[in-house]
């Protein structure tokens, strides 16, 4: 088994043209490879184009775009067309297990040693997606958040079955395009980033199904709040920050058992979404999002992104 060295690879593949993949396929087109895609929905290539005609100009702006890079990408027929036309392949398909074992097959009966399979899941096990197949060992999830193209955060993480040094390719690949990758140790359903989100979700619900605040409000909580701060430091950067000149020592001395407190207040079960939570969750949001549809909602949350990114990129970390 070989993997390619990352400045011999020109064409990249794309399994999947939704939202995940369309915006991957704009971001493989920016930084200069060629890209040759395959959905099976119908009018998979007019929306694939649509997507990249929205995503390159904040490429442009966001000063990805390469030289020479075109903003053409190739269309398949099928998963077989793009196994023969690119040897490393970012598969974006419908998070369903079944779906993902039946395109496996596909892709696994055709496919060499040298492939490389990079699975965009956002929580499934890749070792139960990868079990049995002929070259289970070129499967890796490289999970990115959404949209692609603008967040730089990648998940990689490997099956029982992945060649170890395939996760660190991946890794080295996704850092060599830009991306910012991080290894996840183990398998566990939403890998991490998800879990951290959904954890934060479940407690916002909680917080709305007793009547804490609206919906528009839970969302202020973070996006006025600890949500800037987390756009410059994790968690535990954060609190060692709130500890002052003592750091994370004096922080966990001084401030973590009131957390403590909270913790002992706070629900051990999932927060059944009810028809009434359902309906109160759904009216919030439209509440919170007045006039604007989802295409402006979009719009202004790209925008707002491009902007931080930006900004970001102009005040480096030390890291």
């Amino acid at each position: 088994m070989t993997t390619p060295k990352f400045d011999d690879i020109t064409t990249l593949g794309v399994i999947g043209a939704g939202t995940i993949g369309a915006s991957w396929a704009a971001y493989f087109l920016a930084r200069g490879y060629q890209v040759i895609v395959w959905d099976p929905a119908a009018g998979w290539a007019n929306r694939l184009d649509d997507m990249i005609a929205t995503a390159w100009p904040q490429l442009e702006e966001l000063g990805v775009v390469v030289a020479g890079a075109a903003p053409r990408p190739v269309r398949a027929a099928s998963p077989e067309e793009v196994v023969a036309g690119a040897t490393v392949i970012q598969e974006s398909a419908l998070e369903n297990m079944a779906v993902k074992r039946a395109l496996y097959a596909q892709m696994d009966a055709v496919m060499t040693p040298d492939h490389v399979i990079l699975s965009s899941t956002s929580g499934l096990i890749m070792s139960e997606m990868q079990a049995g197949l002929s070259h289970a060992a070129r499967f890796v999830v490289g999970h990115p958040f959404n949209p692609p193209h603008l967040i730089p955060l990648v998940e990689v993480v490997g099956g029982a079955d992945t060649d170890p040094a395939l996760i660190d390719w991946a890794l080295g690949f996704y850092d060599h395009i830009g991306k910012h990758a991080i290894r996840i140790n183990k398998e566990v359903p939403g890998h991490l980033a998800n879990r951290l989100q959904a954890a934060l979700w479940r407690e916002a619900l909680l917080a709305l199904k007793d009547g804490l605040a609206s919906v528009a409000d839970i969302d202020a909580a973070i996006a006025k709040g600890p949500g800037l701060r987390l756009a410059l430091f994790g968690p535990h950067m954060i609190f060692a920050l709130a500890g002052g000149k003592g750091g994370m020592a004096h922080f966990l001395d001084h401030l973590v058992p009131g957390i403590h407190a909270w913790w002992r207040t706070m629900d051990e079960i999932d927060p059944e979404i009810t028809p009434d939570l359902a309906r109160a969750l759904i009216d919030g949001v439209a509440d919170e999002a007045g006039a604007r549809t989802i295409d402006d909602l979009e719009a202004e949350r790209d925008q707002r992104l491009l902007a931080l990114l930006k900004t970001l990129r102009d005040t480096p970390s030390a890291r």
